[in-house]
Order: C-alpha cells, then structure tokens, then sequence
C-alpha cells in the first residue's frame, strides 16, 4: 500500500509548496495556503471503472503502426448547433467543459439536450438545483416525459460515482463542477484544489468507461473560467456560451476541441420554450428597413464554418465635450482606432475632433478581420452622411497602408450574399479566385478593388 502525500495549494492561484506560508510567492494573496493530498491510498478501487461497460481495457506498450484507426463514430444530440460546435456530434469519452455567465441559459440548454436523446440513458448532476426546481424548468420544454434521463441532486463526489455504479449512464451531465467536492481534500467546494481533482475523478471516469461527460461551469469576473488553468487542460473540449441578457441570441463558441475545428460557432434563440437553433442566422443579424440610412454596412464574415452576413452601425457626430469619444459594442476598440488612423493618414478624413460609435447589430461579436471594409465603408457614410445601396455588402480586411487585403473562404462568403438576394460584392482584388478568366457567380456582381480611395470614389 502506497504511502499517503501532502503538498500545500494555494487556494487563489493553485501554487504549490512543501510547507506552509503566510503569503504565496505567486499570487501575493495572504492565509491562502491549504494542505491537501497529493497521492492516496490505492486498494481494491483501482481498477472500479475498468468493466463498467462490460469491456476491459489493457493498458500496454505498442507500436503506433499496430494502433487500429477507425472512423470515431459520435452521438447525435438532436442539436444541429452543438453538433456544429463539437464538430460532428459526441464523441464517447469525451470530456466536454461548457462556461458561461449565470442566467445565460447554460443550464436550460443542457437540460434540454438531455431531454432530447431518446433511447440513451443520461444522468443529470445538480449540485444547484432540488429535483423540484429542475422538473419546473424541464416541464417549460419540448419532450420532459423523456423515461431514458435520471437526475441526481447530490455535490459529493464519493456517493455521485456509487450512483453512477448503480445506473450504468451513458452520458452525464455536471451541473455545476464548481459546487462538487471530495472528502480527500479539506477545502471549500470552488476552490482550486477542489476543482481539480473532481475533474480529474471525472475524466478517469469518461476515458475509462468512455462514456462522454459534460462539466457546466461558472466564470470569474473577468470572463475567465473559474478554477484552475489546468481545468482547461483537462478536458478534451471547451465551450464558451456567452450572448446580451437584453438580447434574445445566444452564441456557443468553441474555444477547444481535440476532436474538431476551434473556431465553430452556434447560435440559439431563447424564447419561452426553452433554447432555439438558428438554422440561419444572417437574416436575423440583418436589419430590414423601409429607408436607407446612414452609416450601415453589411460585412460577409465566416465564423469557423459557417459564413455570416452581420450588420455594421456608425454614427460619426461632431465632439460637444471636449475629448472625443469612441464607443463599441460588438468590434473590438483598438482595430477601430486603427481603421480611424488609417482613413485619418490616407484618406484625409478628419475624425479627431468627432464622437464615434459603432455597433454590431445582433449583439453578437465578431472577430473575423474581413469586418474592416465593412467597418470603413459604414465609418465613411455616417461621416458623408449618405446611405450606401442597400443592395451591396463587403469582404475585405484593410491594411496600415490603406490596401484592401484578401480574406480566405472568399467562395462561401459570395454565396451567403447571392442567397440573401444581394446584388453586388466588393472584396480585395487580390483575392485570386475572381481574377480574371476565372468562374464568377450569374445572380451577384463581385467588385474587386485594392485601395481604400478607390473604395471612396466607386461608393460617394
């Protein structure tokens, strides 16, 4: 029998120290040093999850060419928009961790995922939540008579792996990791220590039995995941659910996936019967107006996937109070200074003595580059005060020099606004899959231009 270990944690930050110390040397927090165990005792436990789907796994040294590779074959969730995200459905095994603010929905959304797999059994860990409140929420949703999905409202780790023995699940839901805790560990349940090692108990659990396990977790002020860093490392996928609270989207973007793409993206609507996939999402981001207005543009973005046509709104007002402002919501602020120095340096507009704000319509966010032609052209009909034809939209990322840039993915973006009824494209004329002698769509004129002034002349 192996010898038991302690190491001191601190609680903030997860630094490590063979002793105790008043102030840790990482994080400079005080009294937050906690001993905890490093290695416990190993009996008859070792190997409790080795047949618990009736297969056992042998660990043993091989050679990579005698490895089988075959496709993964995944679950479907009956979610076209987590499908999307986790790249093809649920891998068996997986260790799926999904963050967001409260309120967003996270809980909803799983609730009814979980809801919706007919014919698999699933397991839902509330350590929030009595089986009361759960069962009001479920019954607001489409298929709540779902015999296949148990819940277990229980935060200790010891008597949720004695349930799971008894139940035999084949997907389980953690609702949330930060309420869990371990009797091995003396610390509160959210701190460090305890984070870490009921994710680690859990991931030995879904590697094991290769059952897939979704972790729900909460975020710091900050808009980090609460817990440790290695958290993050743990788990095979990360997934950040975020949107307005004002707003009725809400967007599931992939920060990591080990079994697909990291930059696919989701969006739901939340209405009164729980969470709705946007089947598509650029007719709901694009404003329909009667009249044209000043300072919108229409951007053909691509998020992971998927390509998206966004609405870009500038207002560019002279400055009443002194220093001037700059307001976004949706873009990121630097790159807007940037286009502003931009049109400042080769343009000759004078925007320093004006207000300026920019919105992205939705209340989404945006970080595709290809934005900034959008973002210019909105920057520069507000400034002018004209409307730009409602009937064009723009890909095109524009450099320090005041050249339009080619973006990648050139293909899906023109079709996403032939779809939309569209009638003109203007993209960087170095995008070489519309140079000359090349095949150009029938229903859509692509304008290629390499200059900023050029896009001025052709526009005012």
């Amino acid at each position: 029998m192996s010898k038991t270990k302690t190491a001191f944690f601190c609680q903030n930050c997860g630094h490590e120290s063979v002793k105790w110390v008043g102030q840790c040397p990482s994080c400079g927090k005080w009294n937050s040093f906690v001993e905890e165990l490093l290695q416990k005792d190993k009996g008859k436990d070792e190997n409790e999850w080795k047949e618990l789907n009736g297969e056992k796994r042998r660990n043993r040294i091989i050679p990579i060419q005698d490895v089988i590779t075959t496709e993964e074959k995944r679950i479907n969730s009956n979610d076209p928009e987590l499908d999307r995200v986790l790249g093809g459905g649920i891998v068996p095994g997986s260790l799926v961790l999904v963050a967001g603010e409260p309120g967003i929905g996270k809980s909803t959304l799983f609730l009814q995922i979980g809801l919706g797999l007919k014919k698999i059994k699933v397991l839902y860990i509330s350590g929030e939540e009595s089986e009361q409140q759960i069962r009001m929420r479920a019954d607001r949703l489409p298929a709540s008579d779902n015999k296949d999905f148990f819940l277990l409202t229980e935060t200790s780790i010891e008597i949720i792996f004695q349930e799971i023995k008894k139940l035999k699940p084949q997907l389980v839901i953690v609702d949330s990791i930060q309420t869990l805790q371990t009797q091995l560990i003396e610390s509160s349940p959210g701190s460090v220590s305890q984070i870490r090692e009921c994710a680690a108990e859990f991931q030995r659990f879904a590697k094991e039995t290769n059952i897939p396990v979704f972790l729900i977790g909460h975020i710091t002020k900050d808009g980090s995941i609460a817990g440790p860093k290695i958290l993050e490392h743990m788990v095979d996928t990360v997934l950040q659910f975020e949107g307005d609270q004002h707003y009725a989207y809400r967007i599931l973007r992939t920060l990591k996936n080990r079994f697909g793409s990291s930059a696919e993206l989701g969006i739901y609507e939340m209405t009164d019967r729980g969470m709705r996939g946007v089947i598509n999402p650029s007719e709901i981001l694009i404003t329909q107006k009667d009249e044209q207005l000043s300072g919108i543009a229409i951007a053909a973005t691509i998020e992971g996937m998927r390509p998206l046509l966004v609405e870009v709104q500038a207002l560019v007002t002279p400055s009443v109070y002194g220093t001037p402002q700059r307001t976004v919501t949706g873009f990121d602020l630097r790159r807007l200074q940037l286009l502003l120095a931009v049109l400042e340096k080769r343009g000759g507009f004078h925007f320093g003595l004006k207000d300026v704000f920019l919105n992205i319509a939705g209340g989404i966010k945006v970080e595709d580059p290809s934005m900034d032609l959008a973002v210019l052209c909105a920057l520069l009909s507000s400034f002018e005060d004209q409307p730009l034809p409602q009937q064009i939209c723009f890909a095109g990322e524009v450099g320090l020099s005041g050249e339009i840039r080619a973006v990648n993915r050139i293909e899906q973006r023109v079709a996403e606004a032939e779809k939309l009824g569209f009638e003109k494209i203007i993209v960087s004329k170095y995008n070489h899959a519309y140079q000359k002698g090349s095949k150009k769509p029938s229903q859509i004129e692509v304008v290629t231009m390499g200059r900023v002034e050029e896009v001025y002349k052709y526009l005012f």
